[in-house]
């Protein structure tokens, strides 16, 4: 069978693929406590262990009861739009009308209208290396250029407007940022992030920033919107995160209001609407005590971060740049290895400890950094530091 030659642009998603290698190596005898084997920790996959909460759960139940269950507005409900209007007048200060939100199938839905109604074939659209792979994905799949511009330490593996000043050329369409960013959990600083905006506004072109992590921020000096630069930005966004509803596949698209009808178009089309019932489930997230609740959990992740990041600098898997939002820390593995790939692969066998090597994320540092993911429980993350401390120093 002849395949699209788009998928040539496709690369594998490599985390599953290390997903896959750990489940393979977590089925041997040595894993099996019942064998007296140590079981796998998993800390490659970027998934809270928090669920959606009793009430979001409760919701869920009822609306399925009731038969709320048919399609929504292709925008989605406008009760879920009113309640993300007032979250982010109430947690960022910003006043954007509900009319801007566009609810979609997932924060992956919601790039992939994004890219499909701002891109074309012959575009290039700036990110940084490292990157989440699947973000360059869906520019190709629209049939524009990713263009990956490594960014280090000294950038916070981000770009900055100098880079983006420096590489548009006559194809540039735009940036596709991500702030806080997988796979280093870093933010873009509030100056920079300005100076980028201000850049490709005078260009012409355009901002998508993936704030999926927005909610998971520590720091006061970078837990703000970019939407608060103006109302040309085109923002990502998700319950999956810091709502803890992976798997309800369920996000949204703050846009300008002229680009609501062609999204909506292409919604229509592609999907219909996101799903009802996990819709309705979200309209409770915005109880008090719900956000009470995720307030909570936003500190497990803080104390889990201040736990791993020294441990792992200690052990000489340096952290360069101290995430500060999202559940993960970009290390540093080189003082052990030249392939990021085989020391994952040797700390799954050896170690039973799942990380995710940098290959998924951009080729810049591919083979010297690796993804560790804080979103398992703090007593998780003390044995998998014991464990790793030993498999380093053996």
């Amino acid at each position: 069978m002849k395949l699209a030659r788009r998928l040539d642009h496709i690369a594998p998603f490599y985390v599953m693929e290390c997903a896959k290698a750990a489940s393979e190596i977590a089925r041997l005898p040595e894993c099996d406590p019942a064998q007296g084997g140590t079981p796998m920790i998993y800390l490659n996959i970027g998934e809270p262990d928090f669920t959606a909460p009793p009430a979001v759960q409760a919701a869920a139940e009822a609306a399925i009861r009731a038969g709320r269950t048919q399609y929504t507005d292709a925008n989605g409900l406008p009760a879920l739009r009113e309640a993300l209007s007032g979250w982010y007048r109430q947690r960022f200060g910003l006043d954007i009308a509900p009319e801007r939100f566009v609810i979609t199938a997932g924060a992956s839905g919601a790039l992939q209208l994004a890219s499909l109604a701002l891109f074309e074939p012959g575009d290039e659209v700036l990110m940084p290396d490292p990157a989440y792979p699947c973000n360059r994905h869906f520019v190709a799949a629209a049939g524009a250029t990713a263009v990956s511009l490594p960014a280090g330490p000294e950038q916070r593996f981000q770009l900055d407007a100098r880079m983006v000043a420096e590489h548009w050329t006559p194809a540039t369409r735009g940036v596709l940022l991500a702030s806080p960013s997988n796979p280093t959990g870093t933010s873009i600083a509030p100056d920079e992030l300005a100076a980028i905006v201000r850049e490709v506004r005078q260009r012409g072109g355009v901002t998508v920033v993936d704030e999926i992590y927005l909610g998971l921020s520590y720091d006061e000096r970078f837990g703000h919107s970019a939407l608060a630069l103006g109302e040309d930005i085109i923002s990502i966004n998700s319950f999956s995160k810091y709502f803890g509803m992976t798997g309800w596949r369920l996000g949204w698209l703050v846009v300008p209001t002229a680009l609501v009808p062609a999204l909506e178009k292409l919604q229509q089309n592609l999907y219909i609407c996101a799903s009802s019932v996990a819709q309705h489930a979200a309209l409770a997230c915005f109880q008090p005590d719900t956000l009470a609740e995720f307030e909570r959990r936003r500190q497990a992740f803080r104390e889990r971060r201040d736990f791993i990041v020294p441990a792992l600098n200690a052990m000489g898997l340096n952290v360069p740049v101290m995430p500060d939002g999202a559940f993960y820390a970009w290390a540093d593995c080189s003082r052990y290895t030249d392939s990021s790939w085989d020391f994952c692969l040797r700390a799954m066998r050896e170690a039973h400890v799942a990380l995710t090597p940098g290959r998924d994320f951009g080729p810049a540092a591919a083979e010297r950094y690796v993804r560790l993911s804080f979103a398992s429980s703090l007593e998780q993350l003390q044995e998998a530091a014991r464990r790793l401390s030993q498999f380093v120093a053996s």
